[in-house]
């Protein structure tokens, strides 16, 4: 079952984007690949269950059991060996990635206190967007009773498009509160 974001997007979205973009077939429009939602827990050195209380957090939101991310290498100024534990990540493709979308945009975001919008300018070079969350306590599927620790994170929204333009265009398509 296709999410209603997504049918949102294959029926009426496409289109509005070929019109806007002058694009000649429907593979030319922009399109999301996929969501990496990152959890760095630089704290799980010293404690496990903080990392595996992220872990956790971030099985309940994604609905996808997360990944531990390592130390690629070493750092004497952080006391980190190579190989330690570091965060977590998730990567959400095709329905799953949709449904997390539309409840980020219709849910999650409204929840936060004085939320104006997100970041018009939080795009890369190739197009992608990244949004930084500072607590998970914001997502509805979170107790907040439960958060033992607050704990951050990135979601990064990988577009493959043309530009920065046909990625936002297509963003705010989709309904991402963009800041004016």
């Amino acid at each position: 079952m296709a999410a209603r974001i997504q049918e949102k997007y294959e029926n009426e979205g496409i289109a509005q984007l070929m019109q806007k973009f002058k694009l000649r077939s429907k593979m030319e429009a922009p399109r999301i690949e996929k969501i990496v939602i990152n959890m760095g827990v630089g704290r799980a050195q010293e404690d496990i269950k903080i990392l595996e209380s992220a872990m956790a957090d971030l099985a309940t939101i994604t609905g996808q059991k997360p990944v531990i991310t390592r130390a690629k290498k070493a750092v004497a100024n952080f006391k980190l060996r190579k190989g330690v534990p570091v965060g977590c990540k998730v990567t959400l493709r095709k329905t799953k990635m949709y449904d997390f979308l539309d409840r980020l945009v219709n849910v999650t975001l409204p929840r936060i206190r004085d939320f104006r919008g997100v970041s018009p300018s939080a795009f890369d070079k190739q197009g992608n967007y990244t949004l930084g969350i500072t607590e998970q306590a914001i997502f509805p599927e979170i107790n907040i009773d439960k958060v033992k620790h607050v704990q951050g994170m990135d979601i990064v929204i990988v577009i493959k498009a043309k530009s920065k333009e046909q990625s936002k265009e297509m963003l705010r398509f989709l309904g991402m509160p963009f800041r004016s």
